[in-house]
């Protein structure tokens, strides 16, 4: 099948991430993915959750989309005196992608809040959340690290995220709206940067699927997430001179 965009199978959208576009955040981003937008801070708090032990610390993530971030303008979840349970489910998600590369123990007693608004939305907000969330995490360990807050980085590797789907039977990567509105399959995939499994979760929108279908479908997003590290390792690196 032939794409909207005009992009190969295996071809992500293009992506630019432009660090530190918040002054007061100890790190940030902007992430776009296609014509997707998230808006990203780290904040660093200098106290723990009640059930993190002494001497750790934690990472965790909040997750929401603007009113008109959609073809359609959406109520806040303030509006609605409660997080709605797509947004509750996704920042989970965010949180747990996050923590699986921090050492808490070298983190101490901080917390690190992820903050990821969604300016526009064409697809994979979840996946482009947690690859420019990387980003923001990395420049607040540089900030702990710069005030001499911690003694050590933190963090163990990267990690990234990207989708794929099964579309009129063809696997894409990286589906945006149009394509994930009609994908008989739609799978996401957290990886580090080396190429470990985080999280992968995969629905039979259409059709069930097999574990082959799954296998390939992994593999596709392995190849995305591995251009995703190089291009954070890039922004990270520039950021630094």
């Amino acid at each position: 099948m032939k794409r909207m965009d005009g992009r190969a199978k295996d071809a992500l959208r293009p992506v630019e991430i432009i660090p530190n576009v918040n002054r007061f955040a100890e790190g940030s981003c902007l992430i776009k993915c296609g014509n997707t937008q998230v808006y990203i801070t780290a904040s660093v708090e200098d106290r723990t959750p009640p059930h993190v032990p002494m001497g750790e610390g934690w990472v965790t993530a909040e997750y929401s989309m603007l009113p008109r971030a959609n073809r359609e303008r959406s109520r806040r979840d303030v509006s609605k005196l409660k997080l709605s349970g797509r947004s509750a489910e996704i920042q989970r998600l965010i949180g747990r992608a996050l923590r699986a590369v921090v050492d808490r123990k070298k983190l101490g007693e901080h917390q690190i809040v992820i903050d990821c608004d969604v300016l526009q939305g064409d697809g994979g907000t979840r996946t482009a959340s947690i690859t420019g969330g990387y980003i923001a995490l990395a420049l607040a360990c540089r900030h702990l690290l710069r005030t001499k807050q911690i003694r050590e980085n933190p963090l163990t590797g990267s990690v990234a995220a990207v989708s794929a789907g099964i579309v009129e039977n063809a696997l894409l990567l990286d589906l945006c709206y149009e394509e994930d509105s009609s994908a008989m399959v739609d799978l996401n995939c957290v990886m580090t940067g080396t190429g470990e499994l985080i999280e992968v979760q995969g629905t039979g929108e259409g059709r069930p699927f097999r574990v082959e279908e799954e296998q390939k479908l992994v593999r596709l997003c392995a190849r995305g997430i591995e251009e995703l590290t190089a291009l954070q390792q890039r922004v990270l690196a520039e950021a630094e001179q």
